[in-house]
């Protein structure tokens, strides 16, 4: 038995030594890919490579190919090579989206976009592909349908359909009948990995709907035509399509064992998870990471129903940054549970209370708002159907006219007299009768405008108060933060931050609060003002006589949010520093006025006044510095009269 053991072993040496080497040559294929994308001469090589490459992040981070790739695009603005600046653009801005900047990506490639028509062929597609992405991720669906729109008409039929917004907006099964009749006629019976996406992207939509049990038979299906895929000798793949065949069977994997957990069958979810974790991994991309932070949450779930509380912790220490909020609420949840069950009690409330916050954050109608924006676009698109039928109506019309003139022209002249009449007659009841239909069709127009105005009006309101309680939410975290301070100078730069954010938040809330969106009366917002200044200085300002001057006048949001940090700096200040010994006199005065074009702002306090070595400190003053910058955006310049009692601040303005 031992012979057999040694020429056993001497027999897979050399399979072991060759099979390392082709591992170590495919390794160094896909690792050595910023250093091949380096060794191109012309930015069109770059940028070809760069699109063409599967798997860009094994070796260097995101972060090294963006470091690389603003060296080249300064080269490129530095010598005016109009065309590589292009290219490097939307290189940088496809960077930014795989790290999760989806912002930054929009913001670089925007510039690009605005002259769409000058571009070639490739580097539109790249841009307008970019940017539909970016707009996914940031649920702007209503802009990411404008640019399928785009692309349909530039002829690119890639990724143009619907379904997926559907799916984004919580239409789950909508977006799988749309899904299944767009896509299932254009893959062939023998097209197996064609087969393993849509199956599993079939799966996707079932799971997403809680249909896990029917979910698990499509996602089996999709790992069936897998296997057929990879088991196909006869079949050369390509390196990028052995990469991406990995890829999707983790991701396949990885879904069966989210669908046993939600069906409470753990046992059998937690080896297809661990098996999904350790493959995805070695992927970097940022989709990629949000698939391993949804695997890593459902395997911790998983291991806390079978009360491996250890196993459960490891993996709930997954890095879930740049990923849905429905995560975060999702990890703070299972920490929650976590503590719980290993009796850590206030670490448990903690992020139970922090599940909290972040669902008081989030408004209730969030989703119909997305819902609105589908409605919206569907509207308009009716509408213009609708204008569409009726110059083709009127069309027709005309050519009926003419044809019935040409035939008037052969009748006999013995019936001239009596056709001429019963033409007459029936032009009268036509126009009647078209008047009518004009009438209706002008009254349902009318109609469908008012109804969608009012729907936008609607979401306007709505977009104000998210960002009012968006910005509570900010003064609400600085509380919060003041609590675990105890540097005197910080807190009070954290009150004063909190002061300025609710200044900002009042004119949101007066924004949806007003029946007309685009102005907002002054009077009322300086009196909310006051009082939220004054509920942020508790011990002083109570007893100063305030007087507000400002009746009548309405200023828009371009102008009205300068004048409420300026405002917010002023009554700040004189609540804390105007009055040090008693506040019992206390004297504010403030004139606001816009008459036309001109508009005139005035503040006075009776208080101790400036000190005298004010324009020495002005540039070290955050207040001061705050204040001119805000009256240098209204074009205007800021005064300070300091000769009498207190002190005045006054400054005009268009």
């Amino acid at each position: 038995m031992r012979i057999h053991y040694h020429i056993l072993t001497l027999l897979l040496l050399p399979l072991l030594f060759f099979g390392n080497m082709a591992f170590a040559q495919i390794e160094d294929t896909v690792n050595d890919r910023l250093q091949e994308f380096q060794q191109f001469a012309s930015p069109k090589e770059k940028f070809d490579f760069f699109f063409a490459s599967p798997y860009r992040y094994t070796e260097n981070s995101a972060y090294d190919w963006l470091e690389t790739t603003n060296v080249y695009l300064n080269s490129a603005q530095r010598t005016n090579d109009t065309l590589a600046v292009r290219l490097y653009k939307v290189i940088q801005s496809q960077l930014y989206n795989d790290l999760g900047d989806y912002d930054k990506s929009v913001a670089t490639v925007k510039d690009l976009h605005d002259e769409i028509e000058n571009l070639d062929v490739e580097t539109k597609r790249m841009t307008l592909n970019i940017l539909d992405n970016n707009y996914g991720k940031l649920q702007l669906y209503d802009k990411q349908i404008e640019i399928r729109k785009q692309k349909r008409e530039a002829g690119f039929t890639e990724n143009i359909t619907f379904y997926d917004i559907y799916a984004n907006i919580g239409l789950n099964r909508e977006a799988m009948n749309r899904y299944i009749m767009e896509v299932k006629p254009t893959i062939a019976d023998n097209e197996s990995f064609k087969l393993a996406k849509f199956y599993n992207q079939v799966g996707d939509f079932l799971r997403k709907d809680n249909s896990a049990r029917t979910a698990i038979n499509e996602y089996k299906k999709a790992m069936g035509y897998l296997e057929v895929f990879i088991n196909d000798t006869a079949q050369q793949k390509t390196e990028q399509e052995l990469i991406e065949s990995d890829l999707l069977k983790a991701e396949i994997e990885g879904n069966i064992g989210k669908c046993h957990v939600m069906l409470k069958e753990f046992g059998e979810g937690v080896p297809l998870l661990e098996s999904s974790i350790t493959e995805l991994k070695d992927f970097m991309e940022s989709d990629k990471k949000e698939e391993l932070v949804k695997n890593s949450l459902y395997l911790a779930e998983a291991y806390l129903n079978l009360e491996e509380y250890s196993k459960a912790k490891a993996h709930l220490d997954v890095d879930i940054d740049d990923t849905s909020i429905d995560y975060e609420m999702k990890k703070n949840r299972l920490l929650a549970t976590y503590n719980d069950r290993t009796e850590n009690f206030a670490n448990a409330t903690r992020y139970y209370k922090r599940n909290q916050r972040l669902r008081d954050s989030l408004q209730e109608n969030e989703s119909s708002i997305l819902k609105q924006q589908l409605v919206a676009i569907v509207a308009n698109e009716e509408i213009e159907n609708s204008q569409r039928m009726i110059e083709e109506q009127k069309s027709a019309n005309e050519q009926i006219r003419s044809e019935i003139q040409a035939k008037d022209e052969r009748i006999n002249l013995v019936f001239i007299s009596l056709v001429f009449t019963l033409l007459g007659f029936a032009g009268l009841v036509y126009a009647y009768l078209k008047s009518i239909k004009n009438q209706r069709l002008i009254a349902q127009q009318k109609h469908i405008i008012e109804n969608s105005l009012i729907e936008k009006d609607s979401l306007l309101k709505e977009i104000h108060h998210r960002v009012k309680n968006n910005l509570q939410m900010v003064s609400s975290l600085l509380s919060l933060q003041t609590k675990n301070t105890r540097s005197k100078a910080a807190i009070e730069a954290l009150e004063e931050g909190k002061s300025r954010v609710k200044a900002m938040a009042l004119i949101h809330q007066k924004l949806y609060q007003n029946d007309d969106l685009s102005v907002i009366e002054m009077q009322g917002y300086i009196e909310s003002l006051i009082n939220s200044v004054q509920s942020v200085y508790k011990k002083g300002g109570h007893n100063i006589s305030i007087t507000i001057d400002a009746e009548g006048t309405e200023l828009d949001i371009d102008r009205a949010i300068p004048f409420g940090l300026i405002l917010n700096e002023l009554v700040s200040n004189s609540f804390k520093y105007a009055f040090p010994e008693s506040d019992e006199n206390g004297k504010i005065y403030i004139h606001l006025r816009k008459n036309g074009d001109q508009g005139y702002f005035e503040y006075t306090d009776n208080g101790v006044g400036l000190p005298d070595d004010t324009d020495e400190r002005a540039n070290s003053s955050m207040g001061i510095r705050l204040m001119n910058r805000l009256v240098n955006q209204l074009q205007s310049k800021l005064n300070i009269d300091k000769t009498n009692e207190g002190v005045r601040f006054w400054f005009n303005f268009n």
